[in-house]
């Protein structure tokens, strides 16, 4: 047996705490917020909902973002805990305050695909997210604008799986698949810097605060979590345990506590003193893919995407069992620092985009057809474990058939905005005074033969212009409008 299992002892099985049911389709994201009472969930059924923890009950109705059905995919909660980023299968990047439920901030230029992964900086000021275009692209909070130089990072992977800014917001990590391993970028040029290769692909990246480790969840043969010296870019640590895809890791911010979450319908805590799995899997019905600690680590929420339900787990029971209770605890100097992050993350608030009321002459939605995926087409996701071709997944829904806009006149149709050229990662010259480049190093990490348990270290924490509509302002376009609304439907026409 590996000695990253070895204390695993067989003992009867964890039961969740609590159950959130509300969803109508699968649980994609989930984040506790400030107080620890309350958590937000992101889900297929297009949704974000905002739930009491101890009455297990919905607190308001549903965030939605009116007009829009495309899936939500993935979230992320602010270092400041007032805003939630989400990514949707239409590539849309949406803010939303959550003190009011509402969307701040839009960007529908940029991604061609599914946004599957996305992360903070830690200061609140800028949004990195990964998606199935193969790319990455940074947003800026406070002008509300996708980031100059950095948009879009061809990452050079099919499709990016996962995306992590390092603590102090200098680099960001991508993995994801076809290129097997993670890349490190410059986060305020997009440079590449090193290339990490592994055997098998990367769909989970975490940094430690200290930024001196990165840890990594594999898709592949082994389903093994891999922990990196960002010094030497060595592998150091290797923990064992799942039986399929490892979908994604999250860190207790003292760096001691590590949830990663599996489609081998497990949840598993980690020992980072001793890089030694904790007490039994926690049990799932079917895939597991995110995971949320609370601020003091005492819960963890968790929830799949082929279950509208999402559960709470009461870590801190499990590591009392476990005699591990001190894993938990905060150093005084990283309990003010975390103060100090919080007082300083970006406060910013921008007023709620509210859609205009409008009116729709009778009829006019008549045999027209939605070209969308259906709430079951969007649960399916392939199993990257048979290798198979994941073309045919990745849908770029911004290319669908739009019947309802060949009812409307070719007036209102409008060209898209020029974009941004996109801007290929520069790589690093080789000192000064020389025009001479040479690649961004690549460094082949084999797999460790000893698996004795190691020591690790220390935490992480996993905005374009606002959303444009159809310019109809001029007279004439204002009279096409008002005649459509006010004529009299053609019974002898459809």
């Amino acid at each position: 047996m590996s000695s990253t299992t070895a204390n695993v002892k067989k003992t009867s099985a964890v039961t969740p705490c609590k159950t959130i049911r509300g969803h109508t389709a699968g649980v994609t994201g989930v984040a506790h917020l400030p107080g620890g009472q309350r958590i937000i969930t992101c889900s297929f059924d297009s949704s974000l909902r905002l739930w009491d923890l101890e009455s297990r009950a919905q607190i308001g109705g549903e965030w939605r973002d009116e007009g829009d059905e495309a899936a939500i995919r993935t979230m992320a909660l602010s270092p400041n805990g007032k805003t939630i980023a989400s990514g949707s299968e239409d590539g849309t990047v949406r803010l939303w305050d959550v003190e009011t439920g509402m969307v701040v901030v839009k960007w529908t230029q940029g991604h061609t695909a599914f946004v599957d992964s996305m992360c903070w900086s830690s200061n609140g000021e800028r949004i990195v997210s990964g998606s199935y275009d193969g790319t990455a692209r940074v947003w800026d909070v406070k002008s509300s604008k996708p980031v100059e130089g950095l948009n879009p990072i061809k990452t050079g992977h099919e499709h990016v799986y996962a995306v992590s800014y390092s603590p102090e917001a200098s680099m960001i990590a991508t993995g994801g698949y076809n290129e097997n391993g993670f890349k490190i970028w410059d986060a305020n040029t997009g440079e590449l810097l090193p290339t990490i290769k592994l055997d098998q692909s990367v769909w989970g990246l975490i940094w430690t605060s200290d930024e001196k480790k990165l840890i990594a969840g594999l898709l592949g043969d082994e389903y093994s979590i891999r922990i990196f010296d960002t010094a030497t870019w060595a592998q150091i640590a290797v923990l064992e345990g799942h039986t399929r895809v490892i979908y994604s890791i999250t860190l207790f911010p003292n760096d001691r506590l590590l949830a990663s979450t599996s489609w081998d319908g497990t949840a598993r805590l980690w020992n980072l003193d001793t890089n030694l799995q904790i007490g039994p899997p926690l049990q799932h019905k079917d895939d597991v893919t995110c995971a949320a600690f609370s601020a003091d680590g005492k819960l963890l929420s968790t929830a799949g995407w082929q279950n509208e339900i999402a559960y709470v787990w009461d870590i801190q029971a499990i590591l009392k069992k476990a005699g591990l209770e001190d894993l938990l605890s905060i150093p005084e100097a990283q309990k003010s620092e975390l103060k100090d992050k919080l007082s300083g993350a970006n406060t910013t608030r921008h007023p709620p985009i509210r859609p205009a009321p409008r009116q729709v002459p009778p009829g006019f939605f008549d045999n027209v057809q939605d070209s969308g995926p259906s709430s079951t087409t969007r649960r399916v996701h392939p199993d990257p474990c048979l290798h198979r071709p994941r073309r045919a997944f990745a849908l770029s829904w911004g290319s669908r058939p739009h019947a309802l806009l060949a009812r409307l006149p070719s007036l209102f149709h409008r060209s898209p905005p020029n974009a941004d050229e996109p801007v290929e990662p520069q790589q690093r010259p080789l000192g000064p005074g020389t025009s001479s480049r040479r690649s961004p190093p690549v460094v082949d990490v084999p797999v460790l033969d000893d698996k004795k348990a190691l020591y690790v270290a220390r935490r992480p924490e996993r905005a374009s212009d606002k959303a444009k509509r159809v310019d109809s302002s001029k007279w004439w376009a204002r009279v096409v409008l008002f005649l459509c609304c006010v004529s009299p439907p053609n019974d002898d026409s459809h």
